[in-house]
C-alpha cells in the first residue's frame, strides 16, 4: 500500500474523533472544551508500538532483538514520516487549533502533525479495538518496512552484536587491536582483529581505526 491508498477509517463514536483533533491551544481558548488529544496521543503511541512490533516479529524472523527494535524505532519514532502520514490522509484540514497557533502555522507543523496521528490511532482503538486499528495501519508500515530494509544497514552495530553474542557464550567482551598500519598521513589504512579470550574472530581493513574495528566485529559475526 502507499500513502496515496490511505484512507481514514470511519468513527462509531464522532466525540472521540473530535477529541483526537483538539489542540491544545484550541482547548486554552474555547472553555467549554473539556479535553484536548494529549491523552489519546499517549495511548496512540503505545498502540502503534505495540502493533508495529507485532508486524516486525511475523515479517522478520531472520531478525534478532536489537535489530527489531532500530527497524520498529525508525517506524514509530520517526516524526516526519507520522507527519506524512497525517498529512496523505489530511488530518491538517481538520485540526482544531487556537487563533494563535493558526498564525504561528501550526497547522503544518511537522511536530503536532505527528501527534494528532498518534491520537488519532489512540481514539480509533477505543472506538473499534485492535484489530480495526491493525487493518488500518498495517499495510502502510508494512511497505515502508520494507522501503527500510531494502535502502538502509540495520545491523551496522556489528560491535554491538558481536558484544552480545560474546557475552552470552562467553561471558567476556570482545578486544579490538590495530595489527597493522600502512599508507602515507593522508591516506592510512588499518588492520584490526577482534578476539574473544585469546582467539582472533575476525580480521577487518579500513580507513580508520574505528572502520577497521567495525569491519572486524562483521567479519566475526559473519
Amino acid at each position: 500500500m502507499t500513502l496515496e491508498q490511505l484512507q481514514l477509517p470511519s468513527f462509531k463514536n464522532s466525540t472521540l474523533w473530535e477529541k483526537a483533533l483538539t489542540h491544545r491551544s484550541y482547548v486554552n481558548e474555547n472553555p467549554d472544551v473539556e479535553e484536548d488529544n494529549e491523552r489519546l496521543e499517549f495511548l496512540g503511541d503505545a498502540v502503534l508500538g505495540f502493533l508495529v512490533g507485532k508486524l516486525l516479529y511475523q515479517t522478520y524472523p531472520q531478525m534478532r532483538e536489537g535489530e527489531l527494535s532500530r527497524l520498529r524505532s525508525r517506524l514509530v519514532n520517526n516524526e516526519h514520516q507520522l507527519a506524512e502520514f497525517a498529512l496523505h490522509l489530511n488530518l491538517d484540514r481538520y485540526l482544531y487549533l487556537g487563533k494563535g497557533a493558526e498564525k504561528d502555522d501550526t497547522r503544518q507543523n511537522p511536530e503536532v502533525l505527528s501527534d494528532t496521528m498518534e491520537a488519532v490511532i489512540g481514539a480509533y482503538f477505543l472506538d473499534s479495538g485492535l484489530e480495526a486499528v491493525q487493518e488500518f495501519i498495517e499495510p502502510f508500515f508494512a511497505s515502508i518496512a520494507e522501503e527500510v530494509t531494502a535502502t538502509s544497514q540495520l545491523d551496522e552495530n556489528y560491535k554491538g552484536r558481536l558484544q552480545e553474542w560474546a557475552l552470552a557464550y562467553f561471558g567476556e567482551i570482545p578486544r579490538y587491536f590495530i595489527v597493522k598500519e600502512t599508507g602515507q598521513d593522508h591516506a592510512k589504512e588499518f588492520t584490526a582483529e577482534v578476539r574473544i579470550g585469546d582467539q582472533v574472530y575476525g580480521v577487518g581493513v579500513g580507513e580508520s581505526k574505528k572502520t577497521a574495528e567495525k569491519r572486524a566485529a562483521k567479519a566475526a559475526l559473519n
